[in-house]
């Protein structure tokens, strides 16, 4: 008898949920994770002493109300905020904040960049719908729809059109359409920019880069983005307690070194300290690269797979930091809206899509941007428990960073990096580089290291049209290249339904193992 029915590679929030969907039916499952906590990169981790980061995820995605509803999610507290975020762009601009209420989000955005500020962004919600159908975007336990199925599922010309420009055009031909006007609309055309690249290895001119944008901004009607009380990590949790409280096991300071396969049939893992643990299922939530080429005996692996692996691309060009602050950063002249009440929790800084073209081309080049587009969040000052008293836990997310050359030079570079973002903070808030106590910076590839995120490909492959939709895998592999191994299954954020934290990639992964589970048990019996 195997010593549990199923094993989960990677204890981040797909891999629990892959667990506890499987637990909770009725299976007797282990989940290894290689560090000393859970939740992967949807994590909230004491990185400094005394101080908890959001280490990488730090949003809930809209995601389907089935899963929302199954997994309980609903019971983890959101931040109740006035304003979701404020967006800051160049030294003309006054900050744009984007207020949770939407008769107030649309006075504002009216007020500063007219009506047809508000109906441009009304036509680019709109014309999101159709590419978001397309690639299956809150499809729940379905397999991705083929190129040809992609388009007939558009109900007239303009949503066929909206999906070849989301497949081969770039974000900029969308804005460009709803959102001409370069300098009235230049705070909504920055910011629909960053968000959409900064999943990417594109410009926002850069034909491929409109996809993002289509899965960014897509909503279910129901589910919005939100902040956790507790940071991204409080979901983690939950899940994590959700598959302990039907049976199952987590053993932490577990690394998994390979899949045991015989006969083309799993049968177990290997960890790196020698042990073998067996059962006949195993789910990865590690990306497919990672999978197949660091677990998997290559010798096993046909050629066609490890090419198809081998062609993901990874190149993640950004750098995280994390920074213990002694108070918090005062803002000034136009930016002195900013220290009110709680808007320091969560802002973007950007130039415009033509600053962020030029980046994107400097990235490629091998040379850091002068003045990086980033995110920077506070969550402390919602949650002061990721703290001590008086002081604050901050981050930044900084695009573009370059990732040419070895892991030598691209420490350097980090470094050159993060010095640039810690002065663009400085000259909007001159006390900025005096309260920090600690800082942390993190190189894309750093998070290799951490999480076996390939490159630090935090989408476990990058969001283009070459790698979503029929050309992103299912539990059981691609739609024309199933995985060949029986018993083995991938549910982690390179698989449909990801990337991000919408947990869709887990949960289908769990039901998969469990219902081929079912099948076999009675044959077995």
């Amino acid at each position: 008898m195997a010593d549990y029915d199923a094993i989960v590679i990677g204890a981040g929030h797909n891999g629990l949920t892959a667990a506890a969907v499987m637990a909770r039916g009725g299976m007797r499952v282990l989940c290894l994770e290689k560090n000393q906590y859970t939740g992967g990169m949807a994590s909230t981790t004491e990185l400094i002493r005394g101080y908890e980061f959001e280490i990488a995820g730090s949003v809930l995605f809209p995601m389907p109300d089935e899963i929302f509803d199954d997994l309980g999610l609903g019971e983890c507290a959101t931040y109740e905020a006035d304003v979701m975020s404020v967006n800051i762009g160049g030294p003309d601009q006054a900050p744009m904040l984007f207020y949770s209420d939407p008769e107030k989000l649309m006075n504002h955005v009216a007020e500063i960049n007219g009506m047809d500020g508000v109906m441009g962004m009304a036509g680019i919600m709109a014309w999101c719908e159709a590419p978001a159908r397309a690639i299956g975007r809150f499809d729940v336990r379905k397999p991705p729809k083929t190129l040809d199925e992609m388009m007939a599922c558009a109900n007239n010309e303009a949503e066929r059109e909206a999906i070849r420009v989301a497949m081969f055009g770039s974000v900029m031909d969308v804005v460009d359409l709803y959102l001409p006007d370069r300098e009235r609309h230049a705070m909504l055309r920055g910011m629909l920019a960053f968000l959409a690249v900064n999943s990417t290895y594109r410009g926002p001119y850069t034909p491929g880069s409109a996809m993002c944008l289509a899965f960014a901004m897509a909503t279910t009607g129901s589910q919005m983005m939100r902040k956790l009380d507790g940071g991204i990590g409080a979901l983690s949790n939950h899940v994590r307690q959700l598959f302990e409280s039907h049976g199952g096991t987590v053993r932490l300071h577990a690394r998994a070194e390979k899949i045991l396969i015989e006969d083309g049939r799993v049968y177990g893992v290997q960890l790196n300290d020698g042990e073998i643990i067996t059962a006949p299922v195993v789910v990865s939530n590690l990306d497919p690269t990672n999978t197949f080429t660091r677990l998997v005996d290559p010798e096993l692996l046909p050629a066609d797979l490890a090419a198809r692996v081998g062609n993901v691309d990874h190149r993640a060009a950004y750098i995280q930091m994390h920074f213990a602050l002694n108070g918090l950063p005062e803002f000034t002249g136009k930016y002195a809206v900013l220290n009110e009440g709680k808007l320091r929790a969560s802002m973007g800084m950007f130039g415009s899509p033509e600053d962020m073209q030029a980046d994107y081309e400097t990235c490629c080049r091998g040379e850091v941007p002068e003045w990086p587009s980033m995110g920077m969040q506070i969550p402390s000052l919602y949650d002061p428990s990721l703290a001590p008293p008086g002081k604050h836990a901050a981050s930044v997310f900084a695009f573009y960073f370059p990732i040419t050359g070895s892991h030598e030079e691209q420490s350097r570079l980090k470094d050159v990096m993060a010095e640039r973002v810690v002065d663009k903070i400085t000259g909007m808030a001159p006390n900025f580089r005096d309260i920090i106590e600690r800082q942390i910076t993190y190189a894309s590839y750093t998070f290799d290291l951490m999480f076996g995120a390939t490159d630090g490909d935090f989408c476990h492959g990058l969001l283009h049209p070459d790698l979503m939709g029929p050309f992103r895998p299912g539990p059981t592999g691609w739609l024309d290249l199933p995985i060949p191994f029986e018993g083995l299954y991938l549910g982690g954020a390179g698989c449909h339904g990801g990337p991000g934290v919408t947990f869709i990639p887990g949960y289908n992964a769990g039901y998969a193992a469990l219902e081929a589970f079912d099948r076999a048990e009675p044959a077995s019996a």
